[in-house]
């Protein structure tokens, strides 16, 4: 190597693959500080490019510097553009021949590190430039080893492609079939701790059959961006597709059809917690994760940070679960108070989604949401405002068991379902008595004609 490409340039952001990264500036791992008069011109081609100084990047490479030079790192002045956000400069900078896809020694690009830094506009200019994605995380060398849910993206039609429930998800044809397609965002690449979120949400997806679990059909892995597969819930309007978009125009269920749901939102829960050998954990139980069918069923959704059991029986977070992790709004307090837990945290959110079903409106819904699991954690509970009518047949005594303050004497999904389907059974003979009275009542009237002119006299 020449002699000149011996210094490393350290000012400003540094590669995203790096080994020791900081993004506030300087990253560690060796070089001088560097005013532009004491560097070589190609060296000082990355500091004048790090400068965002325009007229001195002109007169340098018009004096014949070398607009590809590489530093001991294989960090280019393009490189060093693309980290700090210089659209500008990366315009320039490919305009005298910069090489669009050099790779530094740890195998970042220009366009990886502008994806890696949020620098949007950088990576739609590289990208127009012919740029191409890095590779996948999860990208394998021997075909042998491509997982058999890998879905080729060329398949996938995105023509009418439209958004559905959260952002992430839009609606795709694919092999004759509408499907859901949840894309993984530039960030994955440099984040170790996403690649490997993707990979347990997939091993997870790969074990669950059943119909009230949305079905995962494959996902996109070997190639950019990232995808999961699952099937489509056609969106009924105005009720959309998940749980909470219908309850916000319909406000609160008749007793019969909240329990309805709730039989369908339990026996998908009961299905994942009793799976083997591990049990799963949702851990986001919440309505916009809760999908309707065309058939009016609802299927359990989104296992982007479900927990499997292990021996164990518990889980213990290795941070503080976030707002940004899942809904404050239906986190059981010992997720929130960062203890050990185990299924009975789906147990507590979903006594508070049958709670909402029944009032109306979300648990504590006057308070901010970041308010809301410290109540929790004080053992207050939403207030049960609707009728007594509404909470009868043991109704209002299940959701009270359900978010109980002690988590082991919540009862387990398959109680749920045994209690909820004797108040649906008392449930659907009330309304058998109803109607025959009605019939009765009105048969009456239409025999007996005194009835009829008895309104008259």
């Amino acid at each position: 190597m020449d002699n000149k490409a011996q210094a490393r340039f350290t000012l400003g952001r540094q590669s995203s693959l790096a080994p020791v990264r900081e993004d506030s500036g300087v990253a560690s791992g060796g070089g001088d500080d560097y005013g532009s008069e004491a560097l070589e011109p190609a060296v000082g081609l990355m500091y004048l490019a790090n400068e965002g100084d325009l007229d001195g990047i002109k007169e340098l490479v018009d004096s014949g510097s070398d607009v590809n030079f590489r530093d001991i790192d294989g960090r280019t002045a393009l490189h060093v553009a693309a980290c700090q956000g210089l659209t500008d400069v990366v315009e320039l900078l490919l305009q005298k021949g910069a090489e669009v896809d050099p790779l530094d020694r740890w195998g970042s690009s220009p366009l990886a590190d502008a994806m890696y830094y949020k620098n949007h506009d950088v990576v739609k200019l590289l990208e127009k430039h012919g740029a191409k994605p890095p590779m996948a995380p999860m990208h394998v060398e021997n075909a042998r080893e491509v997982p058999e849910y890998e879905i080729d993206p060329s398949e996938l039609d995105f023509t009418n492609s439209v958004h559905i429930t959260k952002g992430t998800f839009c609606i795709a044809s694919w092999r004759g079939i509408q499907v859901a397609v949840k894309t993984l965002g530039e960030e994955v690449f440099t984040d170790e701790d996403k690649v490997k979120a993707f990979h347990d949400e997939l091993a997870l997806l790969q074990k669950i059959r059943h119909p009230n679990v949305v079905q995962f059909l494959g996902a996109v892995t070997q190639s950019t961006p990232m995808m999961i597969v699952t099937e489509y819930l056609p969106q009924l309007l105005p009720f959309q597709g998940d749980l909470r978009a219908y309850l916000k125009p319909k406000g609160a269920l008749r007793p019969t059809t909240a329990v309805k749901f709730a039989l369908d939102i339990a026996r998908g829960m009961n299905y994942l917690h009793e799976h083997r050998p591990e049990a799963i954990i949702h851990r986001d139980l919440e309505p916009s994760n809760i999908l309707r069918d065309d058939s009016g069923h609802l299927k359990v959704a989104d296992f982007g940070v479900s927990k499997l059991l292990k021996v164990t029986k518990t889980v213990k977070e290795d941070r503080p679960v976030t707002c940004q992790d899942t809904s404050w709004r239906y986190v059981a307090p010992e997720v929130y108070r960062n203890e050990e837990y185990d299924t009975k945290v789906d147990v507590f959110s979903f006594a508070l989604i049958l709670q909402e079903m029944i009032e109306g409106c979300p648990p504590f819904s006057t308070n901010p949401e970041n308010e809301v699991p410290k109540a929790y954690a004080a053992n207050e509970r939403p207030p049960l405002k609707a009728s007594p009518k509404n909470y009868a047949y043991g109704l209002r005594e299940l959701i009270e068991n359900c978010w109980d303050e002690e988590p082991h004497r919540r009862p387990t999904f398959r109680r749920i379902i045994e209690r909820l389907e004797r108040i649906s059974h008392h449930l659907a003979q009330k309304r058998s008595w109803k109607a025959t009275f009605r019939c009765l009542l009105f048969n009456g009237k239409r025999t007996n004609p005194s009835s009829r002119s008895s309104r008259y006299t």
